[in-house]
């Protein structure tokens, strides 16, 4: 099962890029070629992606990967459900942040000079 993390980046990626290849969409995630095809093999198993043959200038077989309609509402819900998680994420550091402001300066304080 691929993660909301994964999904978003791949869906993401895919529809600003659709014609992107699955080496350049590795590159570009930072990840193995094999996980990028495991990825996308999941998201068209979930009806998300459609895969589209054409031909490259190399004259190659190549792969256009389109997002459906329920791809779309699914990288929508993804967006969502990332975009809360990473704002409570912020909410915590920013409140680590400040706990340890006061700590620093509490040491400041008592620390004789």
């Amino acid at each position: 099962m691929l993660d909301d993390g994964l999904q978003y980046q791949l869906l993401n990626l895919l529809s600003s890029s659709p014609k992107i290849s699955q080496r350049a969409m590795a590159a570009s995630l930072g990840l193995s070629l094999g996980k990028i095809n495991y990825a996308l093999k999941a998201l068209m198993e979930k009806g998300l992606v459609k895969a589209e043959e054409f031909c490259n200038s190399k004259n190659k077989r190549a792969y256009s990967y389109i997002l459906t309609p329920k791809g779309m509402e699914e990288k929508a819900n993804i967006t969502l459900r990332y975009f809360r998680r990473k704002m409570k994420e912020y909410e915590e550091l920013q409140e680590e942040i400040l706990r340890l402001k006061k700590e620093v300066e509490s040491i400041k304080e008592t620390k004789p000079s």
